[in-house]
């Protein structure tokens, strides 16, 4: 038996824009300018915490937990915003999610908090087809390390072999196959070069089917 796991951000929603965008509103009054390139090359792969806490400390800015709270809060406001009124799915996601879950159980792992994930999930009408979500705060430690896929894995009552997940960054791929699960990388926001560590990497959710799920799983 197999199951897979998405991350979500990169994967099924182009929602990193509308993040590095949230994220720049509520930093820009403390002084803070986070640049795109300083996004995507080093804060992609990290939940709110690990962005707000690792641009406080390059910046000299003390970001302690209740700072860091305020700003989550004040960063999911602005988001859930946006979302309401923006279809931020991939082209092929929704055909994608209805195929696969109509022979796999489906699961989530990601750095974005809960209530953003299932916001858009419901506004295309797909939430009914995750089993689970393991979101921001759900395991001790976020992406790169493999807790979120571990914990997927448990709660797909599965060891983590029996999964395969699909990233879209090397921070990704580096906490799934950590974990023990096979790993596709799909080229959405990097090149394939920088997807590397994935046993095999696709372009398109078109191309990610049970029959390559079973080739992969094969080695064939």
């Amino acid at each position: 038996m197999n199951a897979v796991v998405f991350d979500f951000d990169g994967v099924l929603a182009d929602s990193e824009p509308l993040h590095l965008r949230t994220y720049q509103d509520v930093l820009a009054p403390l002084g803070i300018t986070l640049t795109r390139d300083d996004y995507y090359a080093n804060l992609l792969g990290y939940d709110d915490v690990g962005v707000f806490r690792t641009v406080g400390e390059a910046s000299g800015l003390e970001m302690d937990a209740r700072r860091i709270a305020a700003l989550i809060e004040q960063k999911a406001r602005v988001f859930d915003e946006v979302v309401a009124t923006t279809d931020v799915l991939y082209p092929g996601a929704a055909a994608c999610v209805e195929r696969l879950a109509a022979a796999y159980p489906l699961g989530i792992a990601s750095g974005a908090l809960k209530g953003e994930i299932v916001a858009i999930l419901r506004r295309a009408g797909l939430d009914r087809h995750f089993k689970f979500i393991v979101s921001a705060g759900d395991t001790p430690r976020s992406k790169p390390a493999p807790d979120p896929y571990l914990r997927a894995a448990a709660l797909h009552g599965l060891p983590p072999a029996a999964c395969v997940a699909i990233e879209d960054s090397r921070w990704g791929i580096a906490s799934a196959k950590a974990a023990g699960l096979r790993c596709v990388g799909i080229t959405s926001t990097y090149a394939a070069p920088e997807l590397a560590g994935a046993d095999g990497i696709l372009d398109t959710l078109d191309e990610f089917t049970g029959e390559y799920i079973a080739k992969l799983v094969s080695g064939r």
